[in-house]
């Protein structure tokens, strides 16, 4: 993955903080899960996702947002917060119909007066080296949330999980 997509991150008592820089997708979406599940198991209520510096995002990159927004909602007080989407990346969540699943630029972010500082603070997230191995699953799994999120989605993303599902199939067939 290039300097130019990347996903760095900070972490501390009430919120834990990760940032794109550049384009959100299917090859640094991993490590967005990988390191906010991780968050959420040590105890992570609130999550926010700093996409200022994001020029875009893909399917599979929102979709991982909405399962880990999902996953906090299950949670007491947990929810996912969208730090400075601009226009275009708030357009592309709320044409998904996402914005009902996480809180998109909330004035109210405890977080709001530290935005400086907490960039500041920032460390690299770097691949945990399964990003190969497990592109076709992590795809369709972030498609079927975007699917369970709003059931339009279906109708966009169907064939989509169609050809994920039999290449994931096909996939663990030659792997038995």
């Amino acid at each position: 993955m290039s300097k130019n997509n990347s996903i760095s991150a900070y972490s501390e008592s009430t919120f834990s903080w990760i940032r794109c820089d550049g384009k959100g997708s299917f090859l640094n979406s991993p490590i967005l899960k990988e390191w906010c599940e991780n968050q959420i198991d040590n105890g992570a209520t609130c999550l926010v996702i700093d996409l200022h510096a994001c020029k875009g995002m893909d399917s599979t990159f929102m979709g991982t947002m909405a399962g880990l927004a999902m996953r906090l909602m299950k949670l007491p007080k947990g929810k996912l917060q969208v730090a400075e989407p601009g226009q275009r990346n708030q357009k592309s969540l709320e044409d998904l119909g996402l914005d009902v699943l996480m809180q998109i630029d909330p004035a109210d972010g405890i977080w709001r007066d530290e935005i400086d500082a907490i960039r500041g603070k920032l460390q690299p997230c770097v691949p945990n080296g399964m990003q190969e191995k497990a592109e076709a699953p992590h795809v369709l799994y972030a498609h079927k949330k975007l699917c369970e999120a709003d059931e339009r989605n279906t109708q966009k993303f169907g064939t989509v999980l169609d050809f994920l599902e039999a290449e994931v199939k096909a996939k663990e067939s030659t792997e038995k």
